[in-house]
């Protein structure tokens, strides 16, 4: 059996068997720990397969497990339960939101309360703005770093999210113990969209004064690229979303442009000094970049342009060497036209 169905089988089991603690009656508080543990196993990848799968199996559960009308004198009230977050009813997602309390029980169950900020519904998208804060402040910051991760690489994909829940986003992610944590993923993952999250965070400053850093030590090589690339420019650019622009309405032709935004950094190593460190970089990538960068300061009086070059021309990477050969071409041109 592959290992997707495996899975699939554990969730549906977990998932009946928490449905069957809700309806038995001799329960005040559902036992959720069979559901933690397959949960935590889930990849947040295909978030959106397991959360409609988990929807689904849960109400038909619940109508399955109700008890004989018999025992309908021993059931309990109506409990809400971290499942209730992913209702098809919205009264009661909100309903969750604003009756749990303390800690998510796993990276999977912070995830889906972090979503609900790109809700349909928009009083649910209210009260996640104002529950979420307090939400992420009882639960173990490593399963809101994971769950802030996922939600980052795909936000620009949520059409209902307003800037007001943006706000929120920054506002967790601001937090001293999570922007710790993010800082540390971003240098020592080794896979990952890495490189977008960099950009995201750049929205706020929790990367402003680490990005040096960031530079030098990232595992990743796209990663290392981005933050030299940031400080070389003085700046860190996003995708905010993408606009639909028309090429040519006669025929219906178009296309997404994306919408691109920026904030400026105060960067205070000189321009040579990463010029040397990024040229040096055992990675192609970063390589890459120092030489584009080489080209754009070409006129540049306080750079030793044709050094760089000719260390440039001599890479084992021909993206690098034909930048190098370019800037070798216009340096012999200028001292032509020069001695002519």
């Amino acid at each position: 059996m592959q290992q997707s169905q495996i899975m699939e089988d554990k969730i549906i089991s977990a998932v009946k068997t928490f449905a069957t603690s809700i309806n038995s009656g001799g329960k005040v508080v559902a036992d959720m720990s069979e559901l933690i543990e397959v949960t935590s196993q889930l990849p947040l990848s295909s978030f959106d397969y397991w959360e409609r799968i988990i929807r689904s199996e849960f109400s038909l559960a619940m109508r399955e497990s109700i008890p004989p009308k018999w025992k309908v004198w021993s059931k309990p009230k109506e409990l809400v339960t971290w499942l209730d977050l992913i209702s098809w009813d919205g009264y009661k997602r909100e309903k969750a939101l604003r009756a749990l309390s303390g800690s998510a029980p796993n990276t999977f169950f912070f995830s889906l309360a972090v979503r609900r900020l790109n809700d349909w519904v928009p009083q649910v998208r209210k009260a996640a703005r104002e529950t979420l804060p307090e939400i992420s402040r009882s639960t173990n910051p490593e399963c809101g770093v994971e769950a802030l991760c996922v939600a980052l690489s795909n936000w620009n994909s949520w059409g209902r999210i307003e800037e007001a829940d943006e706000e929120v986003l920054f506002k967790i992610i601001s937090e001293k113990e999570i922007a710790k944590s993010l800082r540390s993923k971003l240098v020592f993952s080794t896979s990952g969209p890495m490189p977008s999250l960099f950009s995201q965070l750049g929205r706020t400053p929790i990367l402003d004064g680490k990005i040096e850093e960031i530079a030098k030590s990232a595992i990743q090589p796209s990663v290392r690229a981005e933050a030299y690339r940031s400080l070389f420019e003085g700046r860190i650019t996003w995708i905010e979303g993408r606009k639909w622009v028309w090429i040519d309405i006669r025929y219906c032709e178009g296309r997404l442009k994306p919408i691109v935004g920026e904030r400026k950094l105060e960067v205070e190593t000189p321009l040579l000094d990463l010029l040397e460190r990024s040229s040096e970089d055992r990675s192609s990538i970063v390589r890459r970049v120092s030489a584009e960068i080489l080209i754009r300061e070409l006129g540049n009086p306080g750079i030793k342009a044709r050094e760089f070059a000719e260390r440039f021309a001599s890479d084992s990477s021909l993206a690098v060497s034909e930048r190098g050969e370019y800037v070798l071409k216009k340096l012999d041109e200028a001292e032509r036209d020069n001695g002519s």
